[in-house]
């Protein structure tokens, strides 16, 4: 990373900057006004229809609430029209922050368990995902992510519709694990992401947010992960670091969520200059935007400060997301040289 020597604001630069995204989640996307909008389809539910409302609704007071909070905006999406629409609409808002590619966290059981026959629900997915990419050029890939809460029937369930042929959407890259960590062993779930890895699916788990660096371990051992989903705890082992940064394995960092959940008491005390200064990979991300305050473009605000970076030291941010990511060497290197090229026009005007 490279310290800012340019303009001190770098909100300009970053509004205009292409970027990957690689740990945002699904029904966590919605914005206000989508929320709002199924919140008015379905009446029977408690989440406000008043966007404004939305504001108070998304103040969590610890982790537990915001799981809580979190499923009760899930029981909004009930039909394929539903999914469409919040899926489509997610792109949209993507693409006004020039994001490029993303890797949208889907929870297909939750869906389907309310009721969604799950060859609807990947129709629906696919259909707003091509459309998306037609209209606002903005790539979707899905990571199918097992509800930690739900227990083993949900990995089960999940597992069945990552691999079955069938059922399976062209857009599915990677297999992950969600939901609260404390009281959710993370070995106990190995048999169903051996059946992904070997379906050719990449493993992501979330590890560390809200528990110790062990969980992080019990990822990388029994889950096999390429990429860790917050890995927050990470820092307080220095073999663990270590361990990371000589494998290359990325961690998805999304210091907003981070505070929102308390997981971290301030934004001064994040690690993501300790995760920098040990040498590991790291991506910036969103996690659940609109739940949270924030957006990518406010996430790579906080890193430029937390960091120090200037414009060049933003853009190897981004890149480093690029890198990240399971889309092909192609598409890498397509939006490694829009980087690249944007970055150049701006410091040259």
């Amino acid at each position: 990373m490279t310290e800012r020597s340019a303009a001190r604001d770098p909100h300009d630069f970053i509004a205009g900057l292409p970027k990957a995204e690689l740990h945002v989640h699904h029904v966590g996307s919605a914005s206000p006004r989508i929320v709002s909008e199924l919140a008015a389809r379905h009446r029977d539910s408690k989440v406000p229809t008043d966007p404004e409302a939305l504001a108070d609704y998304f103040s969590f007071t610890d982790f537990a609430h915001f799981i809580q909070v979190y499923l009760s905006v899930v029981d909004l999406v009930r039909t394929p029209e539903d999914v469409r629409l919040l899926t489509y609409e997610i792109a949209r808002d993507m693409s006004r922050q020039q994001v490029r590619y993303a890797e949208l966290t889907v929870t297909p059981f939750s869906s389907v368990r309310r009721g969604i026959e799950d060859r609807a629900f990947m129709d629906a997915i696919e259909d707003a995902r091509k459309s998306a990419e037609a209209d606002f050029g903005t790539v979707l890939r899905w990571c199918f992510d097992i509800p930690g809460e739900a227990g083993l029937v949900s990995a089960e369930e999940t597992a069945r519709m990552a691999t079955d042929d069938r059922v399976r959407p062209e857009g599915l890259v990677s297999f992950g694990l969600g939901g609260p960590e404390i009281g959710v062993s993370r070995p106990q779930f190995k048999p169903y992401f051996d059946r992904a890895r070997a379906a050719g699916l990449h493993s992501v788990p979330h590890a560390g947010e809200t528990t110790g660096p062990q969980t992080v371990w019990d990822a990388l051992t029994f889950l096999g992960a390429e990429r860790i989903g917050h890995g927050t705890s990470s820092a307080q082992d220095p073999k663990l670091l270590a361990h990371l940064a000589e494998h290359r394995i990325a961690l998805e960092v999304c210091p907003t969520s981070n505070i929102a959940t308390r997981a971290v008491r301030t934004l001064d005390e994040h690690p993501l200059k300790q995760f920098v200064d040990a040498g590991v990979l790291v991506t910036i991300n969103s996690d659940d935007p609109p739940m949270f305050g924030t957006d990518l473009n406010k996430e790579y605000a906080i890193a430029a400060r937390l960091l120090d970076l200037d414009e060049r030291g933003l853009a190897a941010l981004a890149k480093n997301a690029v890198a990240a990511s399971f889309l092909d060497a192609a598409g890498k290197e397509r939006i490694s040289s829009e980087i690249d090229a944007y970055t150049e026009a701006w410091l040259a005007g």
